[in-house]
């Protein structure tokens, strides 16, 4: 019910991917052909059912409690980083570094050790990385 209420709900390998395109270090076309919503993409960042960044990364969120300390500061990604390079990093990490410990949100081919309930399954939608990139280019370093 969570996904629903965030938005659509994660890819079945019955639904397939939606097709994209990798240049260079970013995937620079939406994988909807529409922008996300920064709202729910936000939702998705600090829920930790859902998006389960915050296991991770830290951010700029005083209200959360036990942020991760294992992968890059989320504050400013929207400076640091390109709305495509963003969405790579979402889609699969391991393309840009093979030892990465970030999940592939949005793959579903050559992976290992993946639950019986989650496989063949995104764990994001194309929707929700959507959000998710929109989000995360609303934060900006301040000048």
């Amino acid at each position: 019910m969570l996904a629903i209420a965030l938005g659509a709900t994660a890819a079945s390998a019955q639904d397939g991917l939606r097709p994209f395109t990798v240049t260079g270090d970013a995937i620079p076309g939406s994988l909807t052909g529409s922008p996300g919503d920064p709202e729910r993409g936000e939702k998705i960042v600090t829920n930790r059912q859902v998006g389960l960044c915050l296991l991770c990364h830290s951010g700029p969120y005083p209200g959360e409690r036990f942020q991760g300390t294992m992968a890059p500061d989320l504050t400013g990604a929207g400076s640091r980083w390109t709305e495509g390079q963003l969405r790579l990093r979402m889609v699969d990490a391991a393309r840009l570094n093979p030892q990465t410990i970030m999940p592939p949100y949005y793959r579903v081919d050559g992976l290992t050790r993946v639950a019986p309930g989650f496989r063949g399954k995104t764990i994001l939608s194309a929707e929700q990385i959507e959000d998710v990139v929109a989000y995360l280019m609303t934060l900006r370093d301040k000048q």
